[in-house]
C-alpha cells in the first residue's frame, strides 16, 4: 500500500534475480490470477462516487452532483476517474482458481528474496462508470523485462494488470503496477529519510495556501468546454494544492477508499484477519497486536520503519493529479491515460502543489483530438515526490464531440484485454 524509491543494489552485489526465475516468471504472463479481496464497492452508486471523489479532496458536480452532471453529454452521473478500477475498489473476480496444472505453475515467487519496490501506475480509461453498474476484473501479469545497467545491475521490471468491465460489456478500464524487482541498500535510504526536515509553517505560509484554496472552484473548467483549437504546446494547467496532510485527511481517505488491499478491519474482524495474516501485525506499547499499515497515522510506527514522520499511500498522490486534470479539462473531455512515479514519500505535514504542461497536440489514431501532459507533483521542499504524464481527448470544434478511446486491440472482455496488454508489454520490452 504504501509508496517507496526503487534502489538497486550496488554493481558487483550478488543478486538472486536468475535466468531461470525469470523465466518461470515469464511463464506466468496472461495467466488470470484470483484476486483475494473483494470489492469495497459492490454495486456502486451516485453515494460512492461522491464519497470516492470527497477522500481525495474533489467535489466535482460531474460525480458528486446528479443533478448537474444530467445536463453534461453524459446525461447523468459518472463515477471519477480514481473509481474506474485499482485495488480493490471495484470488481468481482471472474477467476476463482486454478486447475492442478496451472497452481503448480504459479506456485511460490520465482524471485523469492528479492525485494519488489512499488513503482509507478499507470492507467487507461475506455468507458465511463455508470451509477448501478456491477462490474468485473481480471488480474495478471502482463510483462518481465529484463534490465542490466552498468550502475544498477541487474533488476526486473514486473508489470502486472488489473482489467475492469461492466458485467456483459464494455471494458471500462486497467491499471498497470510497475513492481521493480532489485536489491537495495535500506542503510542508505534510512539516511536519506534522517535528511528530511519537517517544520512548523509560519502564518503567511498557510496564507498563500490557504489563497490557493479558496480559489480552486473558481479554477474548475466544468460545464465550459476547452476546445482542442484553443489549446497550445507549452500552455501550463492552473497548479492545485494539497496540504498541509494531516492524519485527518488519511482518515478521509479511508473514509471513501476503504481499508485498501489488506482489508484492514476492526474488533472481531480484526481478530479474524490477524489469524490469516500473524505476521502483519505486531504489538502496540500496550502489547496489543496491530496492523503494519498503522505507519500511515501513527508517528512512532512510522519512527520505528526508518521515517521521520507518517506517510501517505503514493496512490493518494495520483488522485490529485487525476483532479489536476479533470479539473482542468471539464465536462466534455476524456481523461483517457495517465501514469506516475512514486518517487519518495510525502509526509504528514508536507504540501504539495500539483503542476501541469501541455507536451504535444495531435490527433491520436488518426481523427480524436488528443493533448499529452506532463504532471508534477512537488512539495513545500521543491522535491518532485510524483512525476507523471496523461493524455486527453478534447473537444473540437472542427472535429466534434470527443470520441471514446478503443481498448487495446479492440477488446470486449477482461480476458481479451489482458491479452492484449500481454502482446503490447512484450513489444515494448
Amino acid at each position: 500500500m504504501s509508496n517507496t524509491t526503487a534502489d538497486s543494489a550496488p554493481t558487483g552485489t550478488p543478486s538472486a534475480i536468475t535466468d531461470d526465475g525469470v523465466a518461470r516468471l515469464r511463464a506466468r504472463i496472461g495467466i488470470p490470477r484470483p484476486h483475494t479481496r473483494g470489492p469495497h464497492y459492490l454495486v456502486p452508486n451516485e453515494d460512492a462516487f461522491r464519497n470516492v471523489a470527497h477522500a481525495y479532496g474533489d467535489d466535482n458536480p460531474l460525480w458528486c452532483d446528479p443533478a448537474h452532471a444530467a445536463t453534461t453529454r453524459w446525461e447523468g452521473p459518472i463515477a471519477p476517474p480514481h473509481l474506474a478500477g485499482g485495488d480493490s475498489l471495484i470488481g468481482e473476480d471472474e477467476v476463482t482458481g486454478f486447475d492442478a496444472e496451472t497452481k503448480q505453475l504459479m506456485r511460490g515467487d520465482p524471485l523469492g528474496g528479492v525485494h519488489a519496490f512499488y513503482s509507478g501506475s499507470f492507467r487507461e480509461w475506455w468507458n465511463p462508470l455508470r451509477p448501478g453498474t456491477r462490474v468485473t476484473r481480471r488480474n495478471a501479469l502482463v510483462g518481465v523485462h529484463d534490465k542490466v545497467g552498468e550502475f544498477a545491475g541487474r533488476a526486473v521490471h514486473e508489470w502486472s494488470a488489473e482489467v475492469f468491465a461492466a458485467a456483459g460489456g464494455p471494458v471500462l478500464a486497467a491499471q498497470y503496477r510497475l513492481m521493480i524487482r532489485a536489491d537495495r541498500d535500506r542503510a542508505v535510504e534510512r539516511k536519506r529519510n534522517d535528511a528530511i526536515e519537517l517544520r512548523p509553517y509560519t502564518d503567511d505560509e498557510l496564507a498563500t495556501i490557504d489563497a490557493a484554496l479558496s480559489g480552486e472552484r473558481d479554477r474548475r473548467r466544468g460545464s465550459e468546454p476547452r476546445w482542442f483549437e484553443d489549446v497550445e504546446e507549452g500552455q501550463e494547467l492552473d497548479p492545485i494544492v494539497k496540504g498541509p496532510m494531516r492524519v485527518t485527511d488519511m482518515v478521509c481517505w479511508h473514509v471513501g477508499m476503504g481499508m485498501g488491499l489488506y482489508n484492514v478491519a476492526p474488533l472481531r474482524l480484526g481478530f479474524d484477519q490477524r489469524q490469516r495474516m500473524p505476521r502483519f501485525f505486531r504489538p502496540d506499547d500496550l502489547n496489543i497486536p496491530d496492523v503494519q499499515q498503522r505507519v500511515h497515522w501513527d508517528p512512532e510506527w512510522a519512527k520505528r520503519a526508518g521515517n521521520p514522520a507518517s506517510y501517505d499511500y503514493g496512490r493518494m498522490r495520483e488522485t490529485w493529479l487525476i483532479h489536476l486534470c479533470t479539473d482542468w479539462m471539464g465536462d466534455d473531455a476524456w481523461l483517457w491515460k495517465l501514469d506516475c512515479q512514486f518517487r519518495t514519500f510525502n509526509y504528514v505535514g508536507d504540501t504539495h502543489w500539483m503542476r501541469g504542461r501541455v507536451t504535444r497536440k495531435y490527433l491520436a489514431d488518426g481523427d480524436r483530438p488528443a493533448v499529452d501532459l506532463e504532471l508534477a507533483g512537488v512539495n513545500q521542499r521543491d522535491d518532485t515526490t510524483t512525476p507523471g504524464h496523461a493524455t486527453i481527448l478534447l473537444p473540437s470544434h472542427e472535429h466534434g464531440p470527443v470520441r471514446l478511446p478503443d481498448p487495446p486491440g479492440g477488446a470486449t472482455t477482461c480476458q481479451a484485454t489482458l491479452d492484449a496488454l500481454a502482446a503490447r508489454f512484450a513489444a515494448e520490452g
